[in-house]
């Protein structure tokens, strides 16, 4: 993978590569605030699957989980401008807002379709990607500016960026039954059910009489099975959707579950339609 990052500070970013794609299971400790100049990426999350491309602005909330898949498009690298929204940084802005944020059940992606006035702050970040770093001033006006933008187009923007509660503990198993086809750590799992590592592993062999390790690959298996039955779709997407690293691993695995690899699922599917 042809990579490059340039950051002209830790929180802002110009983000480029140029390869076939790029793939990999995340989530976000921050805010992200992203501008799409060029490529395309694909985000899946446990119940819904977007796809962003040149022009588009959208924000990605802090403690989600999710598979980002991103291609280089129309022969131009993937770039992107990436503005993270710390809670350092919303809680020194939010201090000086009366601002009662309530709780979301659940947080989803924004989409700001382009919006000239979040557009006209990112772009206007370009020059500095030349420079050898952004002066410290001018770098809390650029973010507090995004952040005024965000909160002046989307009235329920404050619920989101106001809201700096952790992950309390939660029930286990309807959780990691809905986000078990992201491959991260387990401290990272623990983390976001509100558990240390040894009191997750503890509740999970309690509520699944199994290892995580175990459960996530029959799981992820079983969910691979029915994307080629149901949905027809092509292993390189299965395998890095339901939370594979490596197509060859991924074909390995499910022959030694299924007893037929997932090129031989298709072609009898085919054969019989």
């Amino acid at each position: 993978m042809n990579y490059e990052a340039k950051y002209i500070t830790e929180d802002i970013k110009l983000s480029r590569y140029e390869d076939t794609f790029f793939k990999s299971d995340i989530m976000f400790e921050h805010h992200m605030l992203i501008w799409f100049i060029s490529g395309e990426t694909k985000i899946v999350q446990a119940d819904a699957t977007y796809v962003f491309k040149k022009g588009d602005i959208f924000l990605i909330p802090r403690n989600q989980l999710a598979t980002i898949i991103n291609y280089p498009k129309d022969g131009e690298p993937h770039k992107t401008v990436v503005m993270h929204l710390s809670i350092q940084k919303l809680r020194d802005f939010y201090a000086k807002q009366d601002i009662k944020p309530k709780a979301l059940e659940s947080q989803k992606i924004h989409s700001f379709n382009n919006h000239p006035l979040l557009e006209s702050c990112l772009a206007s970040l370009i020059p500095y990607f030349d420079m050898e770093e952004l002066p410290n001033d001018i770098a809390h006006l650029k973010i507090t500016e995004a952040i005024t933008i965000l909160r002046t187009i989307d009235k329920d923007i404050d619920h989101v960026l106001a809201n700096f509660e952790e992950p309390g503990k939660i029930d286990l198993a309807g959780y990691m039954e809905k986000n078990f086809m992201f491959n991260l750590p387990l401290e990272r799992f623990s983390y976001l059910t509100g558990r240390s590592l040894t009191t997750f592993k503890r509740d999970f062999s309690k509520t699944f009489d199994t290892t995580p390790q175990r459960w996530l690959t029959r799981k992820r298996l079983e969910l691979a099975h029915y994307q080629f039955a149901e949905k027809r779709k092509k292993p390189i997407d299965v395998c890095f959707e339901t939370g594979f690293e490596n197509l060859s691993h991924f074909s390995a695995a499910f022959k030694k579950r299924f007893g037929y690899a997932p090129t031989d699922l298709l072609n009898k599917l085919n054969t019989n339609n």
